[in-house]
């Protein structure tokens, strides 16, 4: 994308939350004291253009989502470029919760079925990311920030 290519904000971020992988960042508590913990993630969307989540209950960020809920999403639409902070991303804030429905389930295994393997295993479950807010950088200088209910997340029926 070129600096002078206009784009639908909207749009951008529908495209990079369909991105097969995105960085997950959750709070950490270590004896008292709070760090910023970050994880790779597979996402997939629900029909509502929320992420879902498969995580195990051994995981440090399942852990650190038991104490809290509030987390962030990156996907980063930059590989290949030279200059990677030209390039596009999102980042999502939001809280995250379990969720048993049927339809997250067959959503999420829709997208990585190979998850089938362990999505029965006793100590995986499904999450939903909720998300509040939106930040989008488009490229150098072309900032977005939208909240959650600004964004019409659902996905266009083919």
């Amino acid at each position: 994308m070129k600096m002078t290519e206009q784009i639908d904000p909207k749009d951008e971020i529908r495209r990079l939350m369909n991105l097969p992988k995105a960085y997950f960042g959750t709070v950490a508590d270590r004896d008292g004291s709070k760090y910023p913990f970050v994880s790779l993630v597979v996402p997939a969307i629900d029909g509502d253009g929320q992420p879902l989540l498969l995580l195990s209950d051994l995981s440090d960020h399942v852990k650190n989502l038991q104490v809290e809920s509030k987390a962030s999403l990156l996907f980063d639409g930059t590989a290949g470029r030279d200059e990677p902070l030209t390039g596009p991303r999102v980042t999502l804030l939001g809280e995250v919760a379990v969720t048993e429905a049927a339809v997250d389930r067959d959503a999420y295994l829709a997208r990585h079925p190979t998850a089938d393997l362990y999505a029965g295993f006793k100590d995986f479950r499904f999450y939903r990311f909720k998300v509040r807010e939106a930040l989008l950088v488009a490229g150098f200088g072309r900032i977005h920030r939208l909240a959650g209910d600004d964004l019409p997340f659902r996905h266009p029926r083919a």
